[in-house]
């Protein structure tokens, strides 16, 4: 097979398997063809057929296992960074199942740090869950939220494996500021095991304020496998790239 002249050959190598891999034909976990392979099929060099391959696995397409093959790796899904989104309503479109797990519920006494996130008193009732959603089983992301029921009455009656936080606090109270603050963080052994990823290994964590009239009704920290999950957003800005206030 001759590739016709336009882009370097090594592009034209990726853009052929990346055509592949969209079209479905190399879908999830199928191995796509080796470097011997690419050079005899499109009459490229090894070195073309190499770098084509390396590149398309440091942009996330592919997984090279040594000795083993290179295969098409599972599409990370993505939660949005600047919306407040529902989990579940992500994971339902992208057709997968969403469920929830309640590792931790009920009222505490705010320690020193929490307390100051709210702005309140060291001791101050607060409303914490934390709660583990999984789609089609895989844990995907590790909810550890405090809520301020004064901001939001009945929150804490609520039963969250049949509705999430954010679908319940959405639907109940009105948002009209958010802060978030994003970190690349090694999760304690803990939390590594409800994840059920290696130790060590390294997670995206979203720390997040929502705001209501002036008030802060929740805190929340939203903790993903970095394998499994992009924080992603896309929005307008003003010529100068700011956002409009």
């Amino acid at each position: 097979m001759m590739m016709a002249a336009a882009s370097p050959l090594y592009q034209r190598v990726k853009d052929h398997i990346l055509q592949r891999i969209q079209s479905g034909e190399l879908g999830p976990g199928k191995r796509v063809p080796s470097e011997n392979e690419i050079v005899g099929a499109l009459s490229v060099s090894r070195m073309t057929a190499n770098r084509a391959l390396r590149e398309l696995t440091e942009q996330g397409y592919l997984d090279r296992v040594p000795g083993v093959g290179t295969f098409v790796k599972e599409p990370q899904a993505r939660a949005s960074l600047m919306e407040l989104k529902n989990i579940a309503d992500e994971i339902t479109a992208r057709g997968a199942i969403h469920s929830a797990e309640i590792i931790e519920s009920g009222y505490v006494e705010a320690k020193p740090s929490v307390a100051e996130s709210f702005g309140k008193p060291v001791g101050v009732r607060l409303y914490h869950l934390q709660i583990l959603h999984r789609e089609n089983g895989l844990p995907v992301q590790l909810e550890d939220r405090y809520v301020d029921e004064a901001a939001a009455p009945g929150f804490g009656a609520q039963d969250f494996t049949k509705i999430t936080p954010t679908q319940w606090l959405l639907a109940c109270v009105p948002v009209d500021e958010l802060e978030h603050t994003v970190e690349a963080v090694v999760p304690k052994p803990r939390k590594a095991r409800l994840l059920e990823i290696d130790k060590g290994e390294p997670c995206l964590s979203l720390y997040r304020r929502s705001f209501s009239q002036g008030r802060i009704v929740t805190v929340v920290t939203l903790l993903y496998p970095a394998s499994r999950y992009a924080l992603h957003s896309r929005y307008s800005t003003s010529p100068q790239g700011r956002i409009s206030p």
